[in-house]
């Protein structure tokens, strides 16, 4: 499910006859990680190479090759791996470009801006005139991108996808895009073909742009005029710039037939000059930490409040959360939904148990003191984040990615680097795990006017990903509080002491201290692969990782984000006597809350892990600690509250004063609860849900979208579990007639981004419908008949009250949607109650509390008139911010129409429509669906009564 990883040769040079060149056709070598690392391992004597470790990115290797009587070397070989995802195997590989086919750019025009951030990216900031900095900063405009991939993803979803080849557009513009294209035929590209949205721009601007909202591609002539067809569809827009050609050229020519550009491409893409750095070690030396036990809550309230501990509530309140419907595990969890989860987890579609699993780590300030501990220690935090999901292979089926950030340059810093690297990958090489990708930043240094130079850490940031096999194991970090006795156990990843160099203790003490903490990699191997079967088995209730903060921090996130229970640690067997260094090193390691400690314990000791059991769950909120003769409590709620006032403060600079100080009031006194409709037992059968139907059922249902939205699919699939067959409606669509709606029943507006909001909300979507004349017939004969469903959601909710199809009658008092009080988007996870009204879709439902995810900017429902004027079907359980998280009137999360046919809604039912949906599952644990199903149950239901 992982994209594949690709082995390619991007240097050519003969070993013979140099002055006579020829470039051998390029050739794969491999194709996914696994592979890689196999033949590495066993030597690669085939390629006359002895690896002796494993690849990562931009490893430099030597190859021979024969080919027509003349020998060739290749001395580089660079990995390229996609992003987190999964696709059709048969297009994971580009095809053979031919003579005369399309050269094709699809997306937005070329402005001033954008204009060389790949090279002003590796130098200092400040090392070039402002003005030339800021052009650097590279536009990118995702609704574009949206549209732009909605028509690629049309090609590739057809039978046989006709686009030859592809490439993104980002850094060097259209040269490198277009380039990397015929780079093995040339081509020529015509200037003036090429989207200019500013006509000052000089060949050189125009060509170096770049601009990340665009997509090159290239496609037979004979194909190419069903793509533009597709595009139009989209709006995504589309220019053919030019031809393959077969003499391995590359022109770009202007109208007047002059070629600003035109090179063989061997000088392009030939043998590069080998770069050698040269520097010196430097040995660092920091002061030790000096501490004192009796300030130990001093310094707890100290470290919680810093950012790298605190809550993060101010920043993922604030990005969608639940977009795509596929998310299983994000930031938040527990019943206060508070930003704690080691990893993320995307199931990898709707019928499966099967997904993605995604997490990070970095090390910056330990690796201040040493790089090659920092390299360790980042790898090892992404690990303890991502053990927590039960992965289809286990650590072996684990990639990683390493992201260098370094002040390269600089005296004594590529020395660091060369050990920070070497350290990777001699610990990945340990821990049998490969680094197929990464991304570096080598000018992480600020330079001021005066000649002073401020250098950022030094630091690599590791991102892991995993195929996961039951995406509803995932062990949450939230403490289960039950009558029945739990224990909680450490599991080590390292050998070494209880180290506080690097730590954030060191921090707010102005320390740095002179000894990291370390991770070994056999020890890491044997408790990861014990966690994986603990998990696999049902055997941890819940578990953290010992990182940022330490083991006391920890202990007490574990009962942050729940409101029952606390803890009875004894850590004497730990055997570090000094209770400030066990409770602020932050030597790694896992935290376990299981019910069967014999039976965890006798797993962990078959697979050699180092464990200690340290105690038990308690009624108390607090986290009492005994170390040999010490015994000290730290109150839960206090430390909550110390670690909450960070991202309080924060939020008050994106929030408006009086809702950030309501988050801060309420924050901990609205937990989830739910009380289920009646017919709801988590079986898809009550539902006649079948997950496997094949045949139509003649019952048709329609997704309307506009660009830029960006739920069509979990709607469709919800409508199409229900038992309708759906179809795909574009505004295009029914601007240019192709679709009238005449045999739909049902219409859902979805929800997304629609127009990027520019023009308030859901404007732009409805005076499409406003100003065109056969879109606005197709909606008003729809809305004449009465065998007709219609349903909005977010940005589709929007649009209903903009068109003032929910109340008619109300003409120019029709309610509209207003920004949230908060003055910006939010997203969340919280509880609503459904009302007694006339809706169709929730009928069933009267008297239910349930959890829903929403994310919008939006989505405040001012209504002027009585309550009784309006049907509300479903209002947020509480009228205060957060659980009323726009402010609405009535705390109105709904409107439905009087006779019922009609709802528009802001929360995402859609979104929620699984029990893996819900990031606090109570009640819901073995659940197939959740009761969010029941709305499109009802309303296929009635729509087929009418038929």
């Amino acid at each position: 499910p992982l994209a594949g990883t690709a082995v390619y040769m991007t240097s050519y040079s003969r070993l013979s006859d140099a002055q006579n060149w020829e470039k051998p056709a390029r050739k794969w070598l491999y194709q996914t990680p696994q592979e890689i690392l196999t033949k590495a391992s066993n030597g690669a004597s085939d390629y006359g190479n002895k690896f002796g470790q494993p690849l990562i990115c931009g490893s430099v290797l030597t190859f021979e090759h024969e080919e027509g009587g003349k020998k060739y070397g290749y001395d580089k070989v660079i990995m390229q791996a996609g992003g987190i995802g999964y696709g059709k195997k048969k297009e994971a590989q580009k095809k053979p470009v031919s003579a005369g086919e399309k050269i094709i750019v699809m997306g937005g025009d070329n402005y001033r801006i954008g204009m060389g951030g790949g090279a002003v990216s590796s130098v200092d900031t400040g090392a070039f005139d402002q003005s030339l900095e800021l052009n650097a900063v590279q536009r990118s405009n995702p609704e574009m991108q949206k549209r732009v991939s909605n028509a690629v993803r049309a090609m590739v979803e057809l039978e046989e996808n006709t686009i030859t080849s592809i490439h993104d557009h980002g850094a060097g513009g259209h040269l490198n895009c277009l380039s990397e294209l015929v780079e093995d035929t040339g081509g020529k590209i015509v200037l003036d073909k090429l989207p200019v949205g500013d006509e000052t721009l000089s060949a050189k601007e125009v060509l170096g742009n770049e601009s990340q909202e665009r997509m090159g591609l290239v496609i037979s002539d004979t194909n190419a005029e069903y793509l533009k067809r597709v595009a139009e569809r989209e709006r995504a827009p589309y220019y053919e710039v030019g031809e393959a050609g077969n003499t391995n050229e590359l022109i770009f020519e202007d109208t007047a037939n002059s070629s600003p550009f035109d090179l063989k491409l061997h000088h392009l893409f030939g043998s590069s000059p080998k770069t050698v750095l040269e520097d010196k070690q430097q040995q660092a030396s920091f002061e030790e930490i000096d501490y004192s036990i009796d300030q130990i809550d001093s310094y707890l309230h100290q470290v919680v409040k810093l950012e790298s501990v605190a809550c993060k509530d101010w920043l993922t309140n604030k990005v969608d959360r639940c977009v795509s419907g596929r998310v299983a595990t994000q930031q938040t969890c527990g019943e206060l939904q508070l930003p704690l989860n080691n990893v993320g987890v995307m199931a990898l579609d709707f019928k499966s148990n099967q997904g993605i699993a995604t997490s990070i780590g970095h090390s910056p300030v330990p690796g201040l003191i040493d790089s090659g501990a920092g390299s360790r220690l980042s790898i090892t935090e992404s690990l303890a984040n991502l053990v927590w999901a039960p992965l289809t292979h286990g650590l072996k089926g684990v990639s990683l990615s390493a992201n260098w950030m370094w002040p390269a340059k600089n005296s004594g810093e590529n020395a660091r680097l060369y050990e920070g690297v070497k350290a990777i990958s001699d610990f990945a090489c340990e821990l049998e795990i490969n680094v197929p990708t990464g991304k570096d930043s080598m000018s992480m240094t600020q330079k001021y006017p005066d000649g002073e130079k401020v250098l950022a850490p030094g630091t690599v940031i590791i991102s892991s990903v995993a195929e996961v096999s039951d995406i509803n194991k995932t062990v949450s970090p939230v403490l289960q509080y039950k009558s029945k006795d739990s224990q909680l156990i450490y599991v080590e990843f390292s050998n070494q002491g209880f180290e506080l160099g690097g730590s954030s203790f060191g921090q707010v003490l102005n320390r740095i201290g002179n000894i990291t903490p370390e991770a070994d990699a056999q020890i890491l191997k044997n408790a990861f692969n014990a966690v994986q079967e603990l998990i696999n088995k049902g055997l941890i209730l819940s578990g953290h990782d010992v990182s940022a903060g330490g083991l006391i921090t920890t202990l007490l996130e574990m009962n942050f984000a729940n409101t029952k229970g606390g803890l009875k640690i004894d850590l004497t067997d730990l055997g570090e006597e000094d209770t400030v260094r066990v409770l602020f090193s932050e030597r790694p390691a896992l935290i376990i809350q299981t019910e069967d400690s014999k039976e965890v314990l006798e797993v962990l000791k078959q697979k050699e892990a180092k464990y200690t059991l340290i105690g038990e769950v308690i009624s108390e909120r607090v986290v009492e600690i005994e170390n040999g003769g010490y015994l000290h409590s730290f109150d839960i709620e206090q430390a909550r509250h110390s670690w909450f006032s960070t991202s309080a403060l924060l939020d008050l600079k994106q929030t408006e004063q009086s809702v950030s100080e309501s988050r801060s009031k309420n924050i901990f006194n609205e937990p989830l609860s739910y009380s289920f409709p009646k017919r709801f037992d988590g079986n898809a059968s009550t539902y006649n849900l079948d997950f496997n139907r094949k045949e139509r059922s003649g019952v048709k249902a329609a997704i309307i979208r506009e660009q830029g939205v960006n739920s069509d699919r979990e709607m469709a699939y919800a409508l199409w579990l229900a038992g309708f067959d759906v179809k795909d409606v574009h505004m295009t669509d029914l601007i240019t007639g192709r679709e009238d709606l005449t045999d739909v029943r049902m219409i859902v507006f979805v929800g997304g981004f629609s127009n990027s909001d520019v023009l308030g909300s859901a404007k732009g979507w409805a005076g499409s419908f406003l100003f065109n004349e056969k879109a606005k017939s197709a909606l008003d004969a729809f809305y004449k008949r009465e065998d007709t469903l219609s349903l909005g959601v977010c940005n589709g909710c929007q649009l209903m009250m903009e068109l003032g199809l929910i109340y008619p009658e109300l003409g120019d008092q029709h309610p509209k949607m207003h920004h949230n009080s908060s003055g910006k988007f939010e997203c969340g996870f919280v509880s609503v109650d459904i009302e007694e009204t006339n809706a169709i879709m929730l009928k069933t439902m009267v008297g239910s509390k349930l959890g829903i995810w929403l994310a919008h900017g939006e989505g405040k429902f001012e209504l002027s008139e009585s309550e009784k004027t309006y049907h509300i079907p479903v209002k947020y359980s509480s009228k205060e911010f957060p659980g009323n998280r726009n402010g609405s009137s009535f705390n109105t999360a709904a409107l439905s129409s009087l006779d019922g046919r009609h709802l528009a809604i802001m929360p995402h039912l859609e979104r929620s429509l699984f029990a893996w949906n819900w990031p606090h599952k109570e009640g819901l644990e073995n659940a197939e669906v959740s009761p969010w199903m029941e709305p499109f149950a009802n309303a296929f239901n009635w729509v087929k009564e009418q038929l």
